[in-house]
């Protein structure tokens, strides 16, 4: 017969075997837990100087200290991690709100160190590898871009998205740049060479060598870099070198495409093919300015603007 006591005795097994296996089950799950926290791996990767940069988590205060590379962590969908980006920060458009902390001239280290960043993304062309130093030294992490084709482009959105905890939106965004290029140099693979000067700046008189993203945009077009062999990547010219050259196309970039004041000088010129034809061209400024996604969208038009050229030949 069953006892009171046997009642409470049984009840308190019970309750005991319960307690038992819920602090079990809880001390599994911890060290599942503590075993996937110890087993995440750091995310590293190379940047633009060669050197390794290793993160033990994704990076969750960005700074920026150009405009190229606000873009392109925006691209790789690290723009609400973004706190403070360098002058002339402009698109897209929310990056204008950021702070700034200073330019390619003079960067704010004060500001930026208090700013608390976990990655602080620097340009090779842009910024000063002294003050730069000086942040790597206190162990704030510095990452160099210098994106020179456009396959950089890709692989440095890439690698900002795997810094930033997001890698598969940078292997998407990169993936659908990469074919659009694909389809562009399918489109003009076979068009016929037209001889092309791309005038950077008109005082002083300012191109691109082959080395210059623009430059490598003209080759995919099936166009020729009349200055493509030139050794500084943006060079000084003459107008008698331009003249010698004999361009087919001449091209400059500017707000108002109609506005050919920046390429009057060229009509002093008439013996010139491109003037002959007249083959004087406005492309837009943003679209070709910088390395990073949008220089897709410049390709395209200028690959336009030369077979409106070859139509003249």
């Amino acid at each position: 017969m069953e006892t009171p006591g046997y009642r409470q005795a049984a009840l308190g097994s019970v309750t005991r075997a319960v307690h038992a296996g819920l602090l079990l089950t809880v001390l599994m799950a911890l060290v599942l837990l503590a075993g996937r926290v110890s087993a995440q791996p750091e995310v590293c990767v190379n940047d633009a100087l060669d050197q390794k940069l290793c993160l033990a988590s994704p990076a969750e205060r960005v700074v920026s200290l150009s405009p190229g590379a606000t873009e392109l962590l925006f691209s790789a969908g690290a723009g609400d991690r973004v706190v403070a980006v360098s002058a002339w920060s402009d698109y897209p458009p929310q990056a204008e709100a950021f702070p700034q902390v200073g330019d390619s001239n003079r960067l704010d280290l004060e500001t930026i160190v208090a700013l608390s960043p976990d990655l602080v993304v620097a340009w090779i062309d842009g910024n000063s590898r002294a003050q730069l130093e000086k942040l790597s030294a206190i162990g704030i992490n510095v990452f160099w871009l210098a994106p020179r084709r456009f396959e950089e482009i890709a692989q440095a959105v890439e690698q900002l998205a795997l810094l930033t905890g997001q890698p598969e939106v940078g292997r998407q965004r990169a993936a659908n740049f990469r074919e659009g290029l694909s389809e562009l140099q399918t489109e003009y693979a076979a068009a016929p060479p037209i001889r092309v000067f791309f005038q950077i700046w008109d005082q002083p008189l300012m191109t691109v060598n082959r080395e210059e993203l623009i430059s490598k945009a003209i080759t995919l077009c099936g166009g020729v870099n009349v200055f493509a062999d030139l050794p500084r990547l943006v060079p000084r010219i003459s107008a008698e070198a331009v003249v010698v050259a004999n361009p087919e196309a001449i091209v400059t970039s500017g707000e108002d495409s109609s506005d050919l004041s920046g390429l009057a000088r060229w009509q002093q010129f008439p013996e010139l093919a491109a003037v002959k034809s007249n083959n004087l061209f406005i492309e837009p400024p943003s679209l070709l300015a910088r390395p990073t996604f949008r220089m897709l969208d410049g390709t395209r038009h200028l690959c336009e603007t030369l077979e409106r050229a070859r139509a003249t030949l």
